[in-house]
């Protein structure tokens, strides 16, 4: 397993989750309540495939070894975009101690994505490619569905884009065929109190921002 090797100077914790184990039986009555999600046509296309044990591991294992040689295939975000992910980054690596210039234990923080921050369970999330946009919402629903289900019952999660920037990986090490999309990952575990990240509120916009009410 990677470890960091206190190379972030042992100011925080670098680890979202907790090793305890998270029961099955949780994870099937969040799964049954998510399955209740809306759904278009009543298609339910979503997918999951969760690892864990020895699994999970080497899927860690086989990620982070290509982490460390290659970029993630993940589209850039528009020019326009681009500040809401530069402010989250301020906040996140602020309250782990991490200043934009520290480049190093930036990357090595980047790489606790592969390692799933140290959850015991994590789920890839799937969605057959020949459906569309309506499907994906679907997807959507049923994603958010299952974060607030799992939540209820004592559980953090965190759902990973950057684990869909190595597909082919996820698809060897988990047998996902080749007609499933890979949308994001998502980590299970009982969160560290000691993470810092966790007790942040990350700041939005105001509704008016992306809401409007037409009356005339």
């Amino acid at each position: 397993m990677f470890v960091l090797e206190q190379t972030i100077k042992d100011r925080h914790s670098t680890r979202k989750f907790l090793s305890q184990p998270v029961p099955r039986a949780l994870l099937d009555e969040a799964l049954a309540l998510a399955q209740c999600a809306p759904s278009n046509s009543n298609i339910q296309p979503w997918r999951m495939v969760f690892a864990v044990g020895v699994r999970r591991d080497r899927l860690q294992k086989a990620l982070l070894n290509q982490a460390k040689q290659q970029q993630p295939n993940i589209p850039p975000l528009p020019e326009a975009f681009r500040h809401y992910r530069q402010e989250l980054g301020v906040q996140v690596y602020g309250a782990m101690g991490i200043t934009r210039d520290d480049k190093a234990n930036r990357e090595l923080a980047v790489l606790c994505n592969y390692e799933f921050f140290g959850a015991p369970v994590v789920g890839i999330v799937c969605m057959h490619q020949d459906l569309g946009v309506a499907d994906a919402l679907s997807v959507g629903m049923y994603l958010q569905t299952l974060v607030f289900c799992l939540t209820a019952r004592g559980l953090g999660t965190c759902v990973e884009v950057s684990l869909a920037g190595y597909p082919e990986i996820i698809r060897n090490e988990l047998n996902i065929p080749p007609e499933l999309l890979i949308i994001c990952g998502l980590a299970v575990g009982y969160s560290d109190p000691d993470f810092p990240a966790n007790h942040l509120h990350i700041s939005r916009e105001a509704v008016e921002k992306n809401v409007a009410f037409l009356d005339h």
